[in-house]
């Protein structure tokens, strides 16, 4: 198991977990001051959305981990490579044009991508 492999997804896990624990548990009120799209989202959606990033955290660590289905996290990581590029999508169309973090997340889930098909 490559070492670059774990911190690399261990952050990227880390980072998404804590994103996704604030959208599944604050109020839009809450979110508001650091997520200001928040309001052109129905919050179901905002739920589900924070639940997928949960997931996909898990699914970026535990598979390599245990050895049980590796293949879950290249495909965790496509996932977040994907949210990200609507995430810009979103931040563009609407009044908040910050999108360095974005992309930023876009390029460490794609090298999270290239690592974790050399598992």
């Amino acid at each position: 198991m490559s070492i670059v492999y774990w911190i690399v997804a261990g952050l990227l896990a880390l980072c998404y977990c804590y994103a996704g624990t604030l959208k599944v548990i604050r109020s839009r009120d809450q979110l508001r001051p650091m997520m200001t799209w928040v309001d052109r989202v129905p919050l179901p959606a905002l739920r589900a959305l924070g639940t997928l990033e949960i997931l996909g955290a898990i699914g970026l660590v535990l598979p390599p981990l245990t050895g049980i289905a590796p293949s879950l996290a290249p495909a965790a990581a496509i996932g977040f490579v994907l949210l990200q590029i609507g995430a810009i999508a979103m931040h563009l169309t609407g009044e908040d044009r910050r999108i360095a973090l974005n992309l930023g997340l876009t390029a460490t889930a794609a090298v999270t991508v290239w690592l974790a098909t050399g598992l």
